[in-house]
């Protein structure tokens, strides 16, 4: 029979983890992926709350693993069959939401992976573990190539639709195609046998009997034809309106993509713990249901106030501008949970959204805001490290 106090042990680190999941939903997961969108006016600030967590829940379930697995056990190494402990996991857990929830209630968005990260590390060193070298490499890699590749991207695709000589109705369905062609080789769990995963483009090639490279890069091409011209016809009806359509469906596949990366952080951590004991059974799809539910609930109720802080306090944006933004937005969101990577929302965005603005001239965007959420960055990071190792050495001494 399992004890009283195993249960209510993982009842506490639950509790923890949906906590995270809710600050999740609230803070980067939820304001970021339509901040743009809600600038440019293509949406309410109320209605791209619930639409990005419902979408933030699909992408949990369907995309969710990769990064909740590096979370949960690759970030220290312990020795065969150890893990972090429930204590341990709680730790971090509480330690990383309430600076995110910090961030939340005062406006400035804290980047979620760097208190995730800095936590978790800190309290597996503590009890013991080993540093992830190889690990921190990768992450610390794509931490500083985001603002550079996000914001230079954003950068050049935002002079892109401000040349006069390129006309816009045919640059933005060649946008929208090269998106379509990234989408169409995307990998979901769903499109494979067991816990494998394949992209459409491989799906449907193979549903074809027509396996191989050249099969799904022709199938990518076509997807990529359609889209732009769907897009192409929309604009030719009305300019405005594709553009609106397009900047709504690339607030979805960010929105998607945010539940597929940000889902880990918040269980990520309880893995060690639910290979354990009563919840040993409990499967990775469950989890992720689980953690999804937590995205969309802080979605629903706290997003609405960081979508305005990033949509009006950053830069007053236009649809070009919020294009600009979110395409690259996608691209490193999907590079970040194809190889299991934690990464912020905040950064991503506030990079695409800096890098589009000084395509304008700067003159929108707020500097001291900027830097004053770089600075809230790079202290979470240190902040989540220190109370978390602290934390959970107090407890074990006291255990």
């Amino acid at each position: 029979m399992v004890g009283a106090s195993t249960l209510a042990t993982l009842a506490v680190a639950s509790l923890a983890s949906l906590f995270m999941a809710w600050a999740i939903g609230a803070g980067s997961s939820g304001s970021t992926p339509f901040a743009p969108a809600v600038g440019a006016n293509a949406i309410s600030v109320m209605r791209a709350g619930f639409f990005v967590g419902i979408l933030g829940l699909l992408g949990a379930v369907l995309q969710g693993a990769n990064v909740t697995e590096a979370v949960g056990e690759g970030l220290v190494l312990f020795p065969e069959g150890g893990g972090l402990s429930a204590a341990a996991a709680i730790v971090a857990l509480v330690t990383a939401a309430l600076l995110v929830a910090a961030g939340i209630f005062t406006g400035y968005p804290i980047a979620t992976a760097f208190t995730v990260t800095g936590a978790v590390v800190g309290v597996g060193l503590a009890i013991g573990g080993r540093p992830a070298t190889a690990k921190y490499v990768e992450i610390l890699a794509l931490w500083v190539a985001t603002p550079f590749v996000g914001g230079g991207t954003a950068y050049a695709t935002a002079k892109l639709l401000r040349n006069e000589d390129v006309p816009e109705r045919l640059l933005v369905p060649a946008l929208a195609g090269l998106v379509a062609a990234i989408l169409a080789n995307v990998e979901f769990v769903l499109l494979a046998p067991g816990t494998e995963q394949a992209s459409i483009a491989a799906a449907v090639a193979q549903s074809l009997e027509m396996p191989g490279l050249a099969a799904t890069a022709g199938v990518t091409l076509v997807a990529a034809a359609a889209a732009a011209a769907v897009l192409y016809r929309d604009i030719q009806s009305d300019p405005e309106a594709g553009q609106r359509h397009f900047l709504l469906v690339l607030g979805g596949l960010v929105a998607f993509s945010a539940g597929g990366s940000q889902v880990g952080l918040a269980i990520g951590p309880l893995l060690p713990v639910l290979g354990q004991g009563p919840a040993a059974a409990v499967p990775i799809a469950g989890v992720l249901l689980f953690g999804g539910i937590g995205l969309l609930a802080g979605s629903w109720t706290g997003a609405p106030r960081m979508i305005k802080a990033l949509s009006q306090d950053y830069s007053s944006l236009g649809p070009r501008r919020s294009i600009a933004a979110l395409i690259p937005s996608f691209v490193i969101a999907q590079t970040a949970v194809f190889f299991g990577i934690p990464i912020s929302f905040n950064e991503i965005i506030v990079s695409g959204i800096v890098g589009s603005g000084a395509a304008a001239g700067g003159s929108a965007v707020s500097g001291e805001k900027i830097g004053k959420t770089v600075l809230a960055w790079i202290g979470s990071l240190v902040l989540a490290f220190a109370v978390s190792y602290g934390a959970i050495t107090a407890v074990e001494a006291v255990l």
